[in-house]
């Protein structure tokens, strides 16, 4: 019985990857034609860290129905002319992202070029472990970082041994400087707040000829950016293409547990706080990142409807975002 839970459990994993993770449900054959625009995000999960079903939550329907599978949240911003691609963040679930990736492009031998972090929480770096000699024994791939990021790589095991054995060249980040991938597209760190028990963290400015997205998996609270000298309407309105922390639906998911130590703006937070934008502002914003708990996992849920009906999009396993 036991042999036969877990090699269905593996069959399930693998077909909600292909048919549900990075390839549109609807149409599980369709390709991820990232070779449509020069600089073209595609996003590869949209979970919080711990993926969908998570741990520990044995009645999460997801763990018998594969559909309902998601991955760690995400980004590839592939460079059709280099054919390669940047990674933003590393998540425990970076193969099967790489690989569908790599395998659904239609630009012939696409490659991991570099990975951007966000900062140090258990779904944006521990992937990098898959870059090690037990796994891939990559040749120097590019891990930009900001600087405690950085030295807790640098000076942590085992991650030290990923920079000793030539695995991963890390490259430094500085706030707001701009990393040049191609004289069209460029990336842009800045930082937000945000639990920093080891390393800040940053939201990404994603620019390509003349459309830009930004990335802001997790951050604490719009306010708390807001007292910092950003205001979160002026950058939905200075970018066509916002991807932002919807870890949490509302404030009751989960029963039992401080939520205070764990700060995230709700989504219905974030729309009540937002709701005064133009129809055409609001359909920029894909929330991204939801808790296993988050109900708008599901489309048959209130919780979904009302995102959608406030003009507010879900971001999407296999959408690409052309940046042309």
């Amino acid at each position: 019985m036991k042999n036969k839970f877990l090699t269905g459990l593996a069959e399930s994993l693998t077909l909600a990857l292909v048919s549900c993770g990075l390839v549109s449900c609807q149409s599980p054959e369709a390709p991820i034609k990232v070779e449509v625009c020069n600089a073209n995000l595609v996003v590869l999960g949209t979970a919080q860290d711990a993926g969908k079903p998570q741990i520990g939550n044995s009645a999460d329907p997801a763990w018998k129905d594969a559909s309902l599978i998601r991955t760690a949240s995400s980004l590839a911003l592939v460079n059709r002319e280099a054919a390669t691609y940047s990674l933003f963040d590393a998540t425990p679930d970076v193969k099967y992202q790489m690989h569908m990736l790599e395998t659904s492009s239609d630009i012939e031998g696409v490659k991991l070029d570099d990975i951007f972090l966000t900062h140090g929480h258990m779904g944006h770096y521990l992937g990098l472990a898959q870059l090690g000699r037990e796994a891939m024994n990559a040749k120097s791939v590019s891990v930009y970082a900001m600087p405690k990021m950085q030295s807790f790589l640098e000076n942590n095991g085992p991650w030290d041994l990923l920079v000793k054995l030539n695995n991963i060249d890390i490259k430094p980040l500085s706030d707001d400087a701009a990393v040049k991938i191609s004289d069209k597209i460029s990336v842009t760190p800045f930082t937000v707040p945000h639990r920093g028990e080891y390393t800040e963290t940053v939201g990404y400015h994603i620019q390509g000829e003349s459309k830009s997205a930004i990335y802001i998996p997790d951050i604490d609270s719009w306010e708390q950016w807001a007292e910092f000298g950003t205001n979160l309407t002026d950058v939905i309105t200075e970018n066509d293409f916002l991807l932002l922390d919807g870890t949490f639906y509302s404030g009751d998911e989960l029963p039992g547990r401080d939520m205070s130590k764990i700060p995230h703006p709700t989504i219905t937070h974030t729309m009540e706080m937002l709701k005064s934008l133009e129809p055409a502002s609001r359909a920029k914003i894909r929330f991204i990142h939801l808790n296993h708990s988050n109900p708008a996992h599901d489309k048959n849920t209130n919780a979904y409807e009302d995102i959608e009906k406030a003009g507010y999009k879900l971001a999407r396993a296999g959408e690409r975002i052309c940046l042309d």
